[in-house]
């Protein structure tokens, strides 16, 4: 990627109307607490509705029955999406059986469900439940602040249940880079609180008055495991250790996998590596990295707003300036690091600290009692025992984290008892992933989760019958262009279109650093298994020893690489 001047620092031009908005918001405050009071409506009101996302909420509605409530004459069953700020993905047991205990009493679906944000999410909590959900958090030392709309989100780090030292370090800075960056407001702790309002003004010395311009991700990522997929991140540290301690970290800016249909001026981007910082230095180059994106970023097209898009137009050598100048700190020379997979370690595992770790697979993350298979019941019993930590990783499982040898049997008893290990497993489900999409997100355009296990049991079958069903093809199936299931750093990455239809790409690696090339674009699932058997065939019999099925499409030239996504993402 370049590293010239092309363009100018900001852009010119009328700004978006989500600028209007925040400005115009009172510091995130709106006029939501009015809002909860009015019971004539189940949803948020006007600006309110884009606001509560400021808070952790995104307001949806049921879209299976949406057409039929439409031909009664009646709104749309509104209810709102709940996601906590968790970094690093770590919860007490405790803290499990309160959303446990929640998520059954006070949400329509009662179900938990793990996102590869690697947090939870409660789906279906109706208006008059959103107060004490965010109060609930509260009394579990939990919160829903930043984890959607233009601020940072989440800060994921990676799970890694084997150093257990090394991760404890790493964790430690997922956390405290997500306390730095927080909003300042008052807003969240006066509306869902109930906390006095304090008789200061506002500041927001690292967001600004008007937060970003677009959302923000921050990962904290511990080689050779790149679970956390940090080329879809604006911002990651990549921790270098001497001696299994932590003692900086490589910092990379700019992934983002968010497209636009029919928008060629929008495609996904690996990040930029702009080099090394001693430990000490991490809060104020985060700093400087978030406060020069709320100042360059894009205010004026919110589909070009993102990280990515502010270093194809500025340089990356020019925004790495900028970052030295406002943290001052000079990026050293890269350390040497590599990625050699992504995929969750399932089952029990020993960690150096002589503690077990047991990963549990949860096909989409969706955590709920199914007939034979009650998982939700099961992970509260195990909650009722386990004095470790619970650990969601960005794969969308569970480790059931710090086990005594002498608990181990309990544990996996309860865990089997209740469906949580499944020997049958394939290696080929345990590495495929979806989003959401139907029935409750807004934005899917097809079907995701819903569509993921059948999908994959078709795919099994083609490995199978080509003799590398023991093997596994990255597989990620995403309902929009949005990229929540990160499909475009998959080496089968499928990309909703329409009801029942996909863009197919391909050519991603396994070390999730490779953007896949779109191979067909509007197909049926019908045509995407028949590409896939044809592809499949072609890798059992061509590949070389140890090739991934994503190599293997490169170096055939089935794809050609995407090698600079600003300028070849659609060639």
């Amino acid at each position: 990627m370049s590293d010239k001047h092309p363009g100018p620092l900001v852009v010119e031009g009328t700004l978006a109307d989500a600028e209007r908005l925040k400005r115009e918001s009172n510091f995130l405050r709106g006029t939501i607490a009015e809002d909860l009071n009015d019971g004539l409506t189940g949803g948020f009101n006007g600006d309110n509705f884009l606001l509560i996302r400021f808070h952790g909420m995104y307001q949806q509605d049921d879209r299976d029955i949406r057409a039929e409530r439409a031909e009664q004459k009646l709104d749309a069953r509104h209810a709102m999406m709940l996601r906590c700020r968790l970094p690093g993905g770590v919860m007490t047991p405790k803290q499990w059986l309160g959303i446990d205990e929640f998520a059954r009493e006070n949400t329509l679906y009662g179900s938990i469900r793990l996102t590869n944000r690697q947090t939870f999410q409660f789906h279906g909590i109706l208006k008059p439940h959103v107060k004490s959900a965010h109060q609930l958090l509260n009394r579990l030392g939990l919160d829903a602040l930043a984890t959607a709309n233009d601020v940072n989100r989440n800060v994921m780090c990676t799970s890694n249940p084997l150093e257990s030292d090394l991760h404890r370090q790493a964790y430690d800075w997922a956390r405290k880079i997500s306390e730095h960056l927080l909003p300042r407001t008052r807003a969240y702790a006066e509306i869902w609180l109930d906390q006095e309002k304090v008789a200061t003004t506002d500041e927001e010395p690292i967001l600004g008055s008007n937060y970003l311009p677009r959302k923000f991700k921050t990962t904290v990522v511990i080689p050779p495991q790149n679970d956390v997929d940090l080329h879809a991140n604006d911002l990651n540290f990549v921790a270098i250790a001497d001696k299994g301690q932590l003692v900086g970290f490589n910092v990379l800016v700019g992934g983002g996998l968010s497209i636009a249909h029919g928008d060629k001026a929008t495609y996904a981007r690996t990040a930029s590596e702009l080099g090394y910082i001693p430990v000490e230095h991490t809060l104020a180059v985060a700093e400087a990295v978030v406060t020069t994106q709320r100042d360059w970023g894009n205010r004026t097209n919110r589909k070009n707003a993102k990280t990515k898009y502010t270093l194809e137009r500025v340089g990356v050598e020019t925004f790495k300036q900028e970052v030295e100048r406002r943290s001052g700190i000079p990026f050293e020379a890269l350390r040497p690091y590599e990625f050699t997979s992504r995929g969750d370690r399932i089952g029990w595992v020993k960690g150096i600290d002589n503690k077990w770790h047991l990963t549990l697979f949860i096909e989409n993350g969706r955590i709920l009692d199914y007939p034979g298979r009650p998982l939700k019941t099961g992970l509260a019993e195990i909650a009722k025992i386990h004095k470790g930590d619970f650990r969601l990783t960005a794969n969308q499982n569970l480790i059931i984290a710090g086990v005594p040898a002498r608990s181990k049997a309990k544990i996996e008893a309860l865990a089997r008892q209740h469906g949580l290990i499944d020997d049958a497993v394939s290696e080929q489900r345990k590495n495929s992933m979806a989003c959401v999409s139907f029935p409750t997100c807004p934005l899917a355009m097809a079907e995701a989760e819903r569509f993921l296990p059948e999908f994959v049991t078709k795919v099994e079958g083609i490995m199978q019958r080509h003799g590398v069903g023991d093997e596994h093809i990255i597989l990620r199936v995403t309902g929009c262009p949005n990229g929540c299931g990160r499909a475009l750093l998959a080496e089968i990455g499928l990309v909703g279109k329409a009801p029942g239809r996909y863009n197919l790409h391909l050519g991603g690696n396994r070390a999730g650093t490779r953007i896949p090339r779109m191979y067909r674009e509007n197909i049926t699932d019908a045509e995407i298994l028949s590409e896939i058997d044809r592809l499949v065939e072609r890798w059992a019999h061509e590949r070389h020893d140890g090739e991934g099925f994503g190599d293997f499409t490169i170096r055939s030239q089935i794809v050609k690489p995407v090698l600079d996504p600003a300028r070849d993402f659609y060639d």
